[in-house]
């Protein structure tokens, strides 16, 4: 659906898997599978390259991302897994920060933004 060059990607009553203005994307990815931090950081990467390629974006794209941990002990093995996904020297801006989960399952959430050529 656009409007007033909106893009939302496969919308929903509550949010968009991700929304596209100019040149830039915004999103956020819940992990969808695993039960502990490393499994659930692997499977939300995963996720998030997939809305990347979407939208014709890449990881070495990002601008921001927003990362709300539900123990902040798991920092480290986020950070970890973090430095080795994303491309050198393609860090984006961010913040790190414990967060109660919409689930109790979630350890994590990302809210993520990138350029995009949309």
């Amino acid at each position: 659906m656009s409007k007033s060059n909106i893009t939302r990607i496969n919308p929903q009553p509550q949010w968009s898997d991700a929304v596209v203005h100019g040149h830039t994307v915004f999103f956020v990815e819940v992990p969808e599978s695993g039960t502990d931090i490393t499994s659930q950081t692997r499977a939300l990467l995963a996720q998030a390259e997939a809305t990347l390629t979407k939208v014709g974006s890449d990881k070495s794209r990002l601008l921001m991302a927003t990362i709300y941990l539900k123990h902040m002990a798991d920092r480290a093995a986020f950070n970890a897994l973090w430095a080795e996904w994303l491309p050198e020297g393609c860090a984006p801006a961010r913040v790190c920060v414990s967060a109660e989960m919409a689930s109790p399952d979630y350890l994590l959430e990302i809210a993520f933004t990138a350029a995009s050529p949309l």
